[in-house]
């Protein structure tokens, strides 16, 4: 599938902000099941200075400052990604989870793969991830003694989306991981740390992945431009068979319909955008993604492609 997609983010300000300097996680990723075609990312009022860059998890930023005074500020990042179909991962034949969980806190040799020395860095707390016995005993469940990594995976992947209730504006990012487990609900960037957090209180390396979802209208209703929106979901390391995807709010593992951003510890380091104003006052925040085939999206007008 080729998609066009359409990102755009508003805040409209009660009062004039003098200064702004943002840094915006909106690139997608190229992949070996991903490739982006085109990006481009168009800023009002006009930045003064932008750049262009890679950190250091790899991911595609973005980085500007306006220094003149507005009072609304519109980010739009328009972009063209192919995703091509693959072979879903065999989740039964991964090796048992308790060898993958070992491996990856051998004392490090000469004979250590980077795969293992790189995903280390996924096995610790982090900003909106802590790790404790009661995500422990949950995951238990699914990770019974000597099952397979993937396959053990999935069945938590998919009692997180039976068992946890997707409500809207019921949490914040103030929202802890340890409150999630407790309500039962919220959303898709608090499954995902969810999960993180059960798979790292066992001593499986899992990261954050930010990225969106092709969604379909109901039956006989017409698609509405603007009604997908951001998605995040979970990579767990399965040693040999690499990372694989796994997406607990729809209990399923990544497809064709997801499109891969950028990936972290937590959504700290992948946030879409963030940034320090000086002024401003109160402010209202208006988000609208398009994700479309890409035969019916025309180019965003002035864009500049990359």
């Amino acid at each position: 599938m080729k998609y066009r997609i359409r990102h755009t983010t508003e805040y409209q300000y009660t009062e004039a902000v003098s200064t702004c300097q943002n840094l915006v996680h909106l690139t997608p990723r190229d992949l070996p099941s991903q490739r982006c075609h085109r990006f481009s990312l168009t800023v009002q009022p006009g930045p003064a200075t932008v750049q262009a860059y890679n950190d250091y998890f790899g991911n595609g930023v973005s980085v500007f400052a306006i220094y003149q005074p507005h009072d609304k500020l519109t980010i739009t990042a328009d972009s063209e990604v192919e995703v091509f179909d693959a072979d879903a991962p065999t989740l039964p034949v991964t090796q048992p989870w308790e060898l993958v969980r070992n491996a990856v806190w051998a004392e490090t040799t000469e004979d250590t793969k980077p795969e293992a020395i790189e995903a280390e860095q996924y096995l610790f707390d982090s900003e909106f991830v802590t790790t404790g016995p009661e995500f422990a005993e949950y995951a238990r469940f699914s990770f019974t003694p000597n099952r397979p990594i993937g396959d053990a995976a999935m069945h938590l992947t998919r009692r997180i989306h039976r068992e946890f209730k997707y409500a809207p504006k019921t949490t914040t990012l103030a929202t802890s991981v340890k409150e999630v487990m407790k309500e039962k609900r919220g959303v898709c960037q608090d499954f995902a740390h969810l999960q993180i957090a059960c798979l790292r209180s066992l001593g499986l390396p899992a990261r954050y992945v930010s990225g969106y979802l092709r969604t379909d209208p109901p039956p006989g209703k017409p698609r509405m431009v603007g009604a997908d929106a951001s998605h995040a979901w979970v990579s767990v390391h399965c040693n040999e068979a690499g990372w694989i995807d796994f997406d607990p709010t729809n209990g399923c593992i990544r497809s064709s319909r997801h499109v891969v951003l950028a990936w972290g510890r937590d959504y700290a380091d992948v946030s879409p955008i963030r940034g320090a104003i000086l002024g401003g006052g109160e402010h209202e925040l208006l988000v609208s993604v398009d994700v479309s085939p890409a035969e019916a999206t025309p180019p965003a007008p002035g864009s500049n492609p990359r």
